[in-house]
């Protein structure tokens, strides 16, 4: 089996090796409470909350508990254990019972937006003193812990002594919440900042990739009638001559030939073998129009058979030296394309023994070779070229350079 048969094997793994699948582990289970059916993102995210809330202020009156103890134990003095365990960890379960409406209050003026709502957050702490000591009283008493001497006072003379001498220890309290939940606040708009940022990259990356492929498809789109144009032109001479049998027999492949180029309308790049096949098609064309006076002579590279090549990269190139070398040229013209590998670079020539430049430096191309230079711009950058010369003392030679790439392999592509 030919080259040309395993032209379907190749298009498969064209199209899939990039995004070939490939088989992924079984995942682990997630906990019950991961899932949606059971428990929505918000509740979890709300359980976390008072959870973490909770432990929070916990910690805190650990740090209170052994602030109180530490000194008395270095005194060698006694610790009433009840009274400072229970009544600490109290006022602390207090500030974490009204910290949801620190939250609120923090998220409704945040002080990092204006000056004003700092003032405001200043009153607003004296105010949460004074609620969250209302309200840890009565705990004390009832919990017998309350710190004073006995009998235990009523509740609002317990209220002015608590806060006589622990209303700033309220007011720090609050503004521990407010601080930190500010710091929160300000890292998690900075997240969001930097995945937007990220998220515009990606789009103006997938918008750039889609402008690129559509300026390349545009260029392909332009050769594919320039060249049919050309052929169709050379069509109606040979009717016109009245040689029937050329004409049909030009037209035949040329519906191989648009047959073979409808097959690669997508694809920006094909194998070497495949370009080649494609301009043997093309210049077998050309030498019904021009019989004897049209030699050819193609030498592929096994080695390079699937490194990939722009599609059509060589036709507007051959196509070039028809016209200016047999055009030009009452004798036989032979065209010669060769391709070579070398340090990672793949490089293309084509050269005719026509009459050569009419100038020792080219004029202005046509359209066929301006839109190669440009397609191996934006396929390549700067790592493809293509360089025309005047071939020794004779005809005319085009250079194309550009990188090695391949398909990864999965078997042959010829028999």
């Amino acid at each position: 089996m030919g080259c040309r048969t395993g032209l379907k094997s190749w298009r498969l793994r064209f199209d899939t090796a990039i995004g070939r699948s490939v088989k992924k582990p079984a995942e682990a289970k997630s906990p019950p409470w991961h899932n949606e059916a059971i428990m929505s993102p918000r509740t979890r995210q709300r359980i976390r909350l008072i959870v973490g809330v909770w432990l929070g202020w916990t910690i805190a009156g650990l740090f209170y508990i052994i602030q109180d103890t530490v000194p008395r134990l270095y005194r060698g003095g006694t610790v009433p254990w009840k009274y400072v365990f229970v009544g600490w960890m109290t006022g602390m379960y207090v500030c974490a019972a009204l910290t949801p409406a620190l939250l609120w209050l923090s998220n409704r003026w945040p002080i990092e937006r204006r000056g004003a709502y700092v003032a405001l957050h200043l009153c607003l702490s004296v105010i949460f003193s004074v609620l969250a000591t209302t309200l840890e009283v009565p705990l004390l008493l009832l919990l017998g812990v309350f710190p004073a001497p006995h009998p235990p006072p009523s509740i609002a003379a317990g209220v002015r002594i608590m806060l006589s001498f622990g209303i700033q220890g309220g007011v720090i309290r609050y503004w521990a919440v407010i601080a930190l939940h500010a710091v929160y606040r300000s890292q998690k708009d900075a997240k969001i900042r930097e995945r937007e940022a990220f998220e515009l990259k990606v789009q103006a990356s997938e918008l750039a990739q889609q402008l690129t492929t559509a300026q390349l498809s545009s260029l392909k789109m332009q050769l594919q009638p320039h060249f049919l144009f050309n052929t169709l032109g050379a069509i109606m001479v040979l009717i016109q001559q009245q040689k029937t049998a050329q004409a049909e027999s030009m037209v035949e492949k040329l519906g191989n030939l648009l047959r073979l180029t409808l097959d690669d309308v997508e694809a920006q790049e094909v194998p070497l073998w495949r370009e080649l096949e494609f301009l043997r098609l093309y210049l077998s064309i050309e030498q019904v129009r021009f019989e004897d006076r049209l030699r050819v002579r193609i030498a592929p590279s096994a080695a390079l058979s699937e490194v990939l090549v722009p599609h059509m990269v060589l036709q507007p190139i051959v196509e070039n030296a028809v016209r200016h070398g047999l055009g030009q040229s009452e004798e036989a013209v032979t065209i010669e394309v060769k391709a070579t590998g070398s340090n990672g670079t793949l490089t293309l020539v084509v050269s005719d023994d026509g009459p050569g430049l009419l100038s020792a430096k080219p004029g202005r191309s046509g359209i066929g070779l301006t839109n190669t230079r440009n397609r191996l711009a934006r396929l390549y950058g700067d790592a493809a070229h293509l360089v025309i010369e005047q071939a020794g003392d004779r005809g005319v030679q085009v250079t194309v350079t550009l990188p090695i790439r391949t398909v990864p392999q999965e078997g042959s592509q010829c028999d």
